[in-house]
């Protein structure tokens, strides 16, 4: 519940769910570069937030992973994921199962579920283009 509080205030402050528009009232940088092995990644650099983002991703694709590297400034602004992830034995499912739900609640907003309350999480999930674990994460949070 703590993460859909973060993301109800994000969203009022920002006055969008839309996350590209989010980050033109941040000191975000984001940096398009053909990634290998990931889609994105945050890093938090001399005070500053930097997002990278797989070019050759699809706009829907680029949408969701950056919504999810934002969960991960706004909930673990000090922690460096792939770091720990390539060089220590740190777990960091955590840190990934809360920046896909901080994802999920920002871009699937309640009026959205209510509106699709009918339908199936397979339903959902190609009617949105998000994955099907994603909406489970999302109808069960």
């Amino acid at each position: 519940m703590r993460i859909k509080r973060r993301v109800e205030q994000i969203v009022r402050k920002y006055r969008t769910r839309d996350p590209f528009e989010m980050i033109k009232g941040m000191n975000v940088i984001l940096v398009y570069y053909p990634l290998e092995g990931v889609h994105g990644f945050y890093q938090y650099f001399q005070r500053n937030n930097i997002i990278y983002l797989d070019e050759r991703l699809s706009k829907n694709e680029q949408r969701f992973v950056l919504a999810h590297e934002l969960g991960h400034m706004f909930l673990h602004k000090k922690a460096n994921a792939i770091f720990m992830d390539t060089r220590t034995q740190f777990n960091t499912d955590k840190f990934e199962l809360e920046a896909n739900t901080f994802a999920i609640d920002l871009l699937l907003p309640d009026s959205l579920l209510e509106e699709y309350k009918e339908f199936t999480v397979e339903q959902i999930s190609r009617l949105t283009g998000y994955h099907k674990k994603l909406i489970e994460l999302r109808v069960s949070g």
